[in-house]
């Protein structure tokens, strides 16, 4: 019995947890070979060498500052506090979440930073993008909510109707991959994300090898344990079934394609997906 294709959805979990969600299902599987495929998965923390150039300049008082166009230059932080996330920028406004500092597999998590804006208090304010449950939100955070702010010129398309995956640097196009991507009954779900995690698995044996990036869109099955993450990921055993919509929600890739992002790709890239 090959592993339930739902498990898809999990290929970016730590070393320890991928072993207790996979192992089982791997090792009653005749068709994928298990030896060592979990204790391979080798977790990337985000890299300060990823960053291309300085941080941007602190906000200053005046119109809002552009921190990113989600094409050509995009900003990215890990979160230095668990503060509350607003609909506007005031700390007497609604607050519709709060930073966290980890990821569902224990990374520092990324926040996609979209503006910056400084108060008639002097008070600067982050307008960000929100991981997590519904897709899509937007929000407010103090700056002393987060830490270093990191810039890549990267960005990822993924076009669902042509099943191609395309990457851009300084707005340029640079590679172009075919992908699976979710079946009708469980759609890759549309709109703006980044990449947050990374997972290099050396194993050829994983299902989900070279490489696995976990981002920041969150598939339509809701109900499995860590929130349902989409995955960018190898081609789960099912190569023949790129380009297509065999998955649950997932970017699959073949090896090479996924090889060429994991060589090049920083965490903090922004992810559109139409």
């Amino acid at each position: 019995m090959r592993p339930p294709a739902a498990l898809e959805h999990f290929p970016l979990m730590s070393v320890r947890s991928l072993g207790l969600l996979i192992a089982g299902a791997l090792l009653a599987s005749a068709a994928v070979p298990a030896a060592g495929a979990e204790t391979t998965a080798a977790p990337e923390a985000p890299s300060l060498s990823l960053s291309e150039e300085p941080p941007p300049a602190p906000c200053k008082p005046g119109p809002d500052v552009v921190l990113s166009n989600e094409r050509t230059k995009t900003t990215w932080a890990n979160p230095s506090d668990e503060l509350p996330i607003y609909t506007q920028p005031e700390s007497h406004g609604r607050v519709i979440a709060h930073t966290h500092l980890l990821t569902e597999d224990g990374f520092a998590e990324v926040y996609l930073l979209l503006s910056c804006r400084v108060d008639a208090k002097g008070r600067a304010w982050i307008k960000l993008r929100i991981p997590g449950r519904p897709n899509g939100r937007v929000g407010w955070v103090s700056s002393e909510a987060l830490a270093e702010l990191h810039v890549t010129h990267w960005a990822i398309v993924v076009n669902r109707r042509r099943e191609l995956l395309t990457v851009y640097r300084n707005g340029r196009q640079v590679f172009v991959a075919p992908v699976g991507v979710g079946k009708p009954s469980t759609p890759t779900p549309p709109g703006h994300f980044w990449i947050r995690e990374r997972f290099r698995l050396k194993d050829p044996a994983n299902p989900y090898y070279p490489y696995a990036f976990g981002t920041s869109d969150y598939s339509t099955l809701s109900e499995w344990p860590g929130g349902g993450v989409v995955g960018i990921h190898g081609p789960f055993g099912e190569p023949q079934k790129i380009p297509g919509a065999p998955s649950h929600g997932c970017v699959r890739m073949r090896d090479a394609g996924v090889a060429w992002l994991g060589a090049h790709v920083p965490i903090g890239t922004p992810v559109l997906i139409i």
